[in-house]
């Protein structure tokens, strides 16, 4: 009985994970983890892609990224599923393009790590997805990982 209510409430929260969902055009892409989109209403929304860190635009494929980025979503209308603000009061979360899960697309295209910083978050549900399609990248050597070393961007931050 006590494993059935277990699963039933882990079943539950697993359901209940993300805190709203928020649908709107993508006006702008920043970078390669972050765009501005604007609801029905007319309201503006920054978006901090979450699970994922792409290279800071001064980094070896940060341009790319964000054109990664811009070319499968700029201009379209997308779903984001979130459940937070971050320290720069941006919604984090998940972006769906239709049915496509646009972070992790990221991943799988090499223009952006896991961002293995945030696995324990609730949001981070995808998480194993999102680890396959890196070390998918990384053996096909897509994108960033062209690189012999590539630096992530949460330590380039630190020596910048």
């Amino acid at each position: 009985m006590t494993k059935l209510l277990f699963s039933s409430l882990l079943l539950l929260f697993s359901i209940c994970a993300y805190a709203d969902e928020l649908t709107g055009r993508v006006v702008d892409v920043s970078s390669g983890d972050n765009i501005t989109i604007v609801d029905a209403t007319n309201t503006e929304f920054k978006v901090r892609l979450s699970g994922i860190d792409a290279p800071e635009k001064q980094q070896p494929f940060g341009m790319e990224s964000k054109k990664s980025l811009s070319d499968l979503i700029n201009g379209k209308e997308v779903t984001v599923n979130w459940i937070k603000r971050d320290y720069h009061k941006r919604v984090v979360g998940k972006v769906l393009l239709k049915k496509v899960d646009v972070n992790l697309e990221q991943v799988k295209r090499g223009m952006a790590w896991v961002f293995k910083h945030f696995m324990d978050d609730p949001y981070s549900q995808d998480q194993a997805d999102y680890v396959d399609a890196q070390e998918e990248a990384e053996n096909r050597h897509l994108g960033l990982w062209t690189q012999s070393d590539p630096i992530p961007p949460w330590e380039y931050r630190r020596h910048d």
